[in-house]
């Protein structure tokens, strides 16, 4: 499943690296395929959004809830985001 990235992404804007923490909790969650089937521009605006938090508790509520949207399936920065709902 290809990530932002990859030489294939189609974004037109700045491509936000992926900070190592992130990674490393993507992977312990089992949700890095998870993140990598939502389109670019959902990879990128959440790392965008994560890294513009100022405060260290800021930073840890946008991962927390990032996290928790991939878990869940179907919901992109809290709007419904039906194409990727979980099969359950």
């Amino acid at each position: 499943m290809p990530s932002i990235h990859d030489a294939e992404s189609s974004l037109d804007r700045d491509i936000q690296p992926m900070p190592e923490d992130l990674l490393v909790r993507l992977k312990e969650r089992g949700l890095l395929d998870t993140c990598h089937a939502r389109p670019a521009y959902q990879q990128n605006d959440y790392l965008a959004w994560i890294g513009r938090g100022k405060r260290a508790e800021t930073r840890e509520k946008r991962i927390a809830q990032m996290l928790a949207e991939l878990a869940q399936g179907g919901v992109y920065m809290r709007m419904a985001h039906p194409a990727s709902a979980c099969d359950d």
